[in-house]
């Protein structure tokens, strides 16, 4: 069985530039209809909107049975984050971000969670000749660096993401995560890995996951998908199905046993339908994965005969 946890702030009111969905609800409401959806029995926190009180939240997680995937560091809404947060030209402001992260790791650990990750989205660039490439890379490594080393318990996980709210994110794929994360040179730190930023960042998002496995750095995973030209957050496989196959055989492969959070958006559907939509179809393909037909199949990756293979995923995914 897959470990399935979501992100709590998808359970109450979203919006976009044009609609708001869905009603707004307390954070203990959040987590009784998480302990109510099948599948789920985590929650990734985003902090410190959600909830910034220590000893109430772990109250209402254990009166719900539900545990921590993460605790998920928000250091782009604020106004001073604006033109940037990890890598702001302004000292002060860099200060406020690291310590926000900071901030979220202490919480972590007094509710258990056991890592807090951060999408570092405020940091990037829209245009030509905008910044020093050079002297951001500098003030991420430094400023990441030096909010990873404190409280080095609790692990620092970065999300990447190619845009939003910048135009071009600093840390846009996997291969330049790990990167800033040699850089930085510290054992406590990972990589969470989102599948719709992989998908529209025109990455193979199993193929992310070997990159991943085959570093030093442990990793997490976030699952959605989309349309590959926006991060739309929709249910699972409503987009790319064999992907998610795919990326879901090579997390089996390495024994990946973290939680899977579903970083997924109900706008126009029901919310519990949604997320019970996700841990579905990944409970049921990661069942399948273990199944004599596709144990078989695996025998035959090394093989030129990709027809044969495709009628064997056919067989087995599509039943037609």
């Amino acid at each position: 069985m897959v470990k399935m946890a979501l992100i709590t702030g998808f359970l109450g009111q979203t919006r976009d530039r044009f609609h708001v969905y869905n009603r707004e609800i307390d954070f203990e409401t959040k987590i009784r209809m998480t302990s109510e959806l099948e599948g789920y029995s985590g929650v990734e926190i985003v902090y410190p909107y959600e909830t910034s009180l220590p000893e109430q939240t772990l109250s209402i997680l254990e009166r719900y049975g539900i545990s921590v995937a993460a605790v998920n560091v928000n250091i782009k809404a604020e106004p001073e984050f604006r033109d940037g947060g990890l890598t702001a030209a302004d000292g002060h402001v860099r200060a406020r971000a690291i310590s926000m992260i900071k901030e979220a790791k202490d919480f972590a650990e007094k509710i258990r969670a056991d890592k807090v990750t951060c999408c570092p989205l405020a940091d990037g660039y829209e245009f030509v000749f905008q910044y020093d490439y050079a002297l951001a890379w500098k003030r991420l490594v430094e400023s990441i660096g030096e909010a990873a080393s404190y409280n080095r318990r609790i692990p620092l996980f970065i999300e990447y993401k190619p845009s939003e709210t910048r135009g071009h994110c600093y840390i846009d794929n996997a291969a330049k995560t790990l990167l800033l994360l040699r850089d930085i040179g510290m054992a406590e730190i990972g990589v969470t890995l989102d599948f719709g930023h992989s998908i529209y960042g025109l990455e193979n998002p199993a193929e992310a996951v070997t990159l991943l496995e085959s570093s030093p750095y442990p990793y997490y995973v976030h699952i959605n998908d989309n349309d590959g030209r926006w991060d739309w957050d929709y249910f699972c496989c409503t987009k790319h199905y064999l992907e998610y196959i795919e990326f879901l055989f090579y997390l089996k492969k390495y024994g990946y046993d973290d939680f899977m959070t579903s970083d997924t958006m109900p706008t126009r559907w029901d919310i519990r339908g949604t997320f019970e939509a996700n841990s579905k179809i990944t409970q049921r393909i990661w069942a399948a994965l273990d199944s004599k037909e596709f144990r078989e199949l695996m025998n035959t990756l090394t093989s030129d005969d990709y027809l044969g293979t495709w009628d064997r995923i056919r067989e087995i995914f599509f039943k037609v």
